[in-house]
């Protein structure tokens, strides 16, 4: 059965639970759930444990600026598991602004694609964590909606904040458990994403201008 179940945030969101990280729970080996190698993620668990020096990933991205509203971002290497990686191909992303904000609406524009990386976040936290506890999930789907006043942006006013002034995210999700059980998986959603958390916490952003001198940074 199908259950629709709404979370707001501000990002806002219910009280949480008492969740257990999927490193303290013993992960089924014998299957794949969720369509997730449970196997393999009870050995990254483990080699996790063994070395933290493996949790460390720094991921990256490249943009260029095309005109108007538009730019383009390349995604194609990470660091991670304590070496250099590549993504099995790049990804190229398009943003732009809609005509209304005078720009040719050739791509979603920054504010969507934070929607999409808080919502495709979430889903992969859940699902995972759900798979750590042999939940079998057979569907997830989210709407979300970000407020924006755009005085903040254009300057004219100081007291409205330049970004989202709150997020509503609303789940609908057909999994093995009762309504109960599907609440918690969406706290457990909430509790370790980490799109979730930054949008949620904040994080320190830092910007300079290019020097000139590559820098080599590793996470």
């Amino acid at each position: 059965m199908t259950t629709v179940i709404e979370m707001t945030t501000v990002i806002e969101c219910h009280p949480s639970v008492a969740t257990k990280p999927a490193a303290d729970l013993k992960v089924s080996t014998s299957t794949t759930v969720n369509g997730v190698d449970t196997e393999k993620l009870s050995a990254t668990i483990a080699a996790i444990k063994a070395d933290a020096s493996l949790a460390n990933f720094q991921f990256r991205l490249s943009n260029q600026w095309v005109g108007g509203g538009e730019n383009h971002s390349r995604i194609d290497h990470f660091y991670g598991v304590g070496q250099e990686m590549q993504h099995k191909q790049p990804f190229f992303l398009v943003s732009d602004e809609p005509e209304v904000l005078l720009s040719e609406d050739r791509g979603p524009n920054a504010g969507e694609y934070v929607l999409h990386a808080l919502a495709s976040c979430l889903t992969g936290a859940l699902v995972y964590h759900a798979a750590a506890r042999g939940i079998a999930v057979k569907g997830i789907a989210t709407r979300l909606e970000g407020d924006i006043d755009l005085r903040g942006f254009l300057g004219l006013s100081k007291d409205v904040r330049r970004g989202f002034e709150t997020i509503r995210v609303v789940f609908d999700i057909d999994a093995d458990c009762d309504e109960a059980g599907k609440k918690e998986l969406i706290e457990m959603a909430q509790a370790y994403s980490p799109v979730f958390d930054m949008l949620s916490n904040g994080l320190p952003v830092s910007c300079r201008l290019n020097d000139g001198v590559k820098k080599t940074e590793t996470a």
